[in-house]
């Protein structure tokens, strides 16, 4: 089984804030970019720009501890100003120590579906 940790979160846009966003978003993708352990790091669009749903995958979670920890430290209180968080869905078995950061964002822990063949 792979130690690789990813989520889906689903974020509200708070009325006027889109471009906002999307500035911060080029910033943080900008950070992301240069840290180790990174293997997605992607958002996505409705039509009517109200919802954003982002998709990040880590080798680990040392290395998506390491993020959250960047996240909070240098956008965190930007991006609570832009967005509120929905939904947070993590993919994969986090370690504690990990489990402990992401309960912080209401994260839903979801486990592979029987010992199956995934890729």
């Amino acid at each position: 089984m792979s130690d690789q940790i990813s989520w889906w979160v689903e974020l509200a846009v708070k009325p006027g804030q889109l471009e906002n966003f999307r500035a911060l978003t080029a910033e943080m993708i900008e950070f992301t970019r240069r840290e180790p352990g990174v293997l997605s790091y992607q958002r996505f669009v409705g039509e009517t720009g109200k919802l954003i749903h982002v998709w990040e995958r880590y080798t680990g979670s040392a290395a998506a501890a390491a993020h959250l920890e960047n996240f909070v430290d240098r956008f965190g209180d930007r991006f609570s100003t832009m967005v509120d968080r929905r939904r947070f869905l993590v993919f994969g078995q986090p370690s504690n120590a990990l489990k402990q950061m992401l309960d912080g964002f209401g994260a839903v822990y979801l486990r592979s579906f029987g010992d199956l063949p995934y890729w």
